[in-house]
């Protein structure tokens, strides 16, 4: 089956420190519309300073202490509505989420065949670089799993993935420039000063600032973030009916009466989910 699956590009661009919610807002409301309707979205979106949590995070013996390790590097926090560990979002670091329906090309996604799909249009977005991008976990990085890309051996992107209804979202961390060692630092201390003794241990990963790099730095490049962009756009051009908003069947969802209530709904949850952070800073 040739056909290609219609989608269409949402980029929010860079998100302000107060509506660090939306981002995780959209995912959900997306993925669930993907599955409803049969089609794509590739979601691009950057966050101001920030150290995203997962869930785990939260059940650290002291969430109180290593908030403040956040804090005082100008970095805010902010729990997620997916799962894994903390990872860093800052003007350097692209996220991006492939959003598809769970069951398209007459059979349903498997998580592993997400992750793969995931990979395949990182590794076309650079195969000019003649760089050879392998996964594997990188244990002692921040946030590892088994899909983590990297670059002779320095890890420069980790891979999760949420499925909402009859949707999938895969969602990507691309450290593109910055101070990445800074970056492994910041998450470094989070734990150390959240774990104590406990450091690297029960499920949390042991971080060494020096497992992780820049796209940029691995590549000998300077991309920017919108080159990035363009890069996993060609890419995606490769495997998918790319269409602008006004072709694609979320046109008037998104400016709409119903769009709004959803994202009040999901607003809600999100506040709900970090009700703890909330509650920690009010001490």
């Amino acid at each position: 089956m040739n056909e290609k699956l219609l989608g269409t590009l949402i980029d929010q661009k860079m998100i302000s420190k107060n509506k660090n919610y939306t981002p995780f807002i959209y995912t959900d409301l997306l993925t669930t519309f993907a599955g409803e309707k049969n089609c794509a979205f590739f979601h691009f979106w950057q966050l101001e300073q920030h150290v995203i949590l997962g869930m785990k995070d939260t059940r650290v013996p002291d969430l109180k202490r290593g908030l403040k390790a956040i804090n005082q590097l100008n970095y805010q926090a902010v729990v997620r509505n997916s799962g894994g560990l903390a990872v860093v979002s800052d003007e350097g670091i692209l996220n991006f989420t492939l959003i598809l329906p769970h069951e398209w090309k007459n059979h349903l996604h498997s998580i592993e065949e997400g992750y793969l799909m995931m990979k395949e249009i990182i590794q076309l977005a650079f195969q000019d670089q003649k760089m050879t991008i392998e996964s594997f976990e990188v244990s002692d990085s921040y946030c590892p799993g088994e899909f983590d890309l990297s670059i002779n051996g320095y890890k420069f992107a980790g891979i999760a993935q949420r499925r909402v209804k009859k949707g999938i979202a895969i969602m990507i961390y691309l450290s593109v420039f910055g101070e990445q060692g800074q970056r492994g630092k910041l998450i470094e201390n989070f734990y150390r000063q959240s774990l104590g003794d406990n450091f690297g241990k029960d499920g949390y990963p042991p971080v060494r600032p020096d497992s992780m790099a820049n796209l940029n730095d691995l590549l000998k490049t300077n991309f920017s973030i919108e080159e990035v962009k363009k890069r996993i756009e060609k890419a995606l051009s490769k495997k998918f009916d790319l269409t602008n908003l006004k072709e694609h069947p979320i046109n008037g969802y998104l400016d709409s009466d119903v769009w709004q209530i959803d994202f009040d709904k999901q607003q809600t949850r999100m506040e709900q989910r970090n009700t703890i952070l909330t509650e920690l800073k009010e001490e």
